[in-house]
């Protein structure tokens, strides 16, 4: 196993079983749900906006490991981060799990690991469901997100 992979399957593990920012915010300046029919994965993203900096961050649902780790992981990143500077990690990260072209700055951090998973069509939607929710809460986008 590289150690890539392990990292990976620590850092998910870890995420999974005790992720952070679990929880739903009191009172949210904008929220978005989203959903993977494919494997059931559920969230809804609540964010807390000071001008256009991300004050708070948390995130509710069910899903799988992969899943509730990324949400875990996005919700620190993305705290305290600007709405463009979201916006980037938004999209970096998903180019990460989807572009095999793609690269991983250093501002994804650990995220790196999720790169593995574009081998694995069906766990990009796990991977990256809570990033789009999130994209669609900074946008005030009100139907929830689908992967399908």
């Amino acid at each position: 196993m590289s150690d890539l992979d392990e990292l990976y399957q620590e850092v998910i593990f870890d995420h999974s079983k005790k992720p952070r920012n679990c929880r739903k915010l009191e009172h949210p300046t904008c929220d978005a749900g989203g959903h993977n029919p494919l494997c059931g994965d559920h969230v809804h993203i609540y964010l807390d906006l000071d001008g256009e900096t991300i004050k708070d961050v948390s995130f509710e649902g069910k899903g799988c490991a992969i899943s509730t780790a990324s949400a875990s992981m996005m919700t620190g990143l993305l705290k305290g981060k600007t709405r463009d500077e979201a916006q980037k990690l938004i999209d970096g990260f998903i180019a990460l799990v989807t572009d095999e072209k793609a690269t991983a700055g250093d501002e994804l951090g650990k995220l790196k690991v999720f790169s593995g998973v574009r081998k694995f069509p069906v766990r990009v939607k796990c991977a990256s469901l809570a990033w789009r929710t999130a994209e669609a809460a900074l946008k005030r986008e009100a139907k929830e997100i689908s992967t399908e």
